[in-house]
């Protein structure tokens, strides 16, 4: 069983920072894609950023120079480091991969964390 588990949220002032840490556990051959998204209050989830195995990255617009997505591949963990952060970015953030739980799975198939409440507030 495939396991996406969040950790790092948390109450930060506006300006802050967080890191957001995110472990895939459980029996699979690879991870190839890993990446962040949100879901502000009573809005849709959105993308954030996301990282390839080889560690290309892509990001939202409005995080561009804030956040940096990054992973560990030797530790099945992907990371999201959040600087300057601001009372809109108040949101679930929600783990994704794309996971190849067997060879013949070449193109993988999505798993999502549980997510982890991030709340902007002074």
């Amino acid at each position: 069983q495939v396991q996406l588990v969040e950790s790092g949220g948390g109450l930060v002032q506006p300006g802050g920072s967080l890191r957001l840490s995110c472990a895939a556990s459980g029996t699979f051959f690879s991870i190839i894609d890993m990446g962040w998204y949100r879901q502000p209050p009573g809005k849709q989830r959105e993308l954030v950023a996301t990282i390839t195995s080889g560690g290309s990255t892509n990001y939202a617009d409005s995080v561009k120079g804030r956040f940096t997505i990054s992973r560990d591949n030797a530790k099945n963990t992907v990371y999201l480091h959040m600087n300057s952060l601001k009372p809109e970015e108040t949101a679930v953030y929600y783990c994704n991969a794309n996971i190849r739980v067997r060879f013949r799975d070449f193109n993988g198939d999505p798993y999502w964390g549980q997510g982890t409440q991030v709340t902007v507030s002074s």
